[in-house]
């Protein structure tokens, strides 16, 4: 098993793993912290997928994915804060001004869970801000502590999973997912 993680410029490659399954949907494609909450309600199918493959025409694109020897196997969004919905986000506080980048995601394929592919993906997702200027980057985990979550709202990650990959707590935040808290947690890059 080899795990790479790369840039999320191949749209087909990208839905596999986050496209939704209806095709009149107006869920998933990772939009929901990336556009106004209105306007991703209303945009269905195929709009959704308009919209998403010119997000992986732009650089850069708008996460990166994880290939499981070669096949789609898992997603991180991550993109700089400003151009998300966490930029003026009431539940989720700004620790400072800097331009951090925002990791709100990540998703693993059945049948690719339990191989590393959520942790290849945090630090899939580092580098790949790091590489684009970052000077740090938040994520916004569920704070569960030895719970079992569901793994649909498990989207944010997991406290555990970031302190493993050296992010620390930065604050304390009033969103709740699933009956869990989510707390800030940043991984300074400078």
């Amino acid at each position: 098993m080899t795990i790479e993680v790369r840039p999320a410029s191949v749209f087909e490659d990208v839905r596999a793993v986050i496209g939704p399954k209806s095709p009149t949907a107006n869920v998933c494609f990772c939009l929901s912290y990336r556009i106004p909450s209105k306007i991703n309600n209303a945009m269905r199918e195929p709009a959704r997928s308009e919209y998403v493959a010119g997000l992986c025409a732009q650089e850069p694109p708008p996460g990166v994915l994880a290939y499981d020897d070669g096949e789609p196997a898992g997603w991180a969004a991550v993109a700089p804060r400003a151009e998300t919905t966490f930029a003026r986000n009431r539940k989720i506080p700004h620790v400072d001004d800097l331009p951090v980048w925002s990791l709100w995601c990540i998703r693993v394929r059945p049948g690719h869970r339990k191989k590393g592919v959520s942790h290849a993906l945090i630090a899939g997702a580092v580098e790949f801000a790091r590489a684009h200027g970052a000077p740090a980057v938040e994520a916004y985990p569920l704070d569960n502590g030895d719970a079992r979550v569901d793994l649909t709202m498990a989207y944010p990650g997991l406290r555990k999973n970031f302190e493993r990959a050296g992010f620390v707590w930065a604050a304390d935040t009033t969103s709740v997912l699933s009956g869990h808290p989510r707390i800030l947690m940043r991984l300074d890059l400078r």
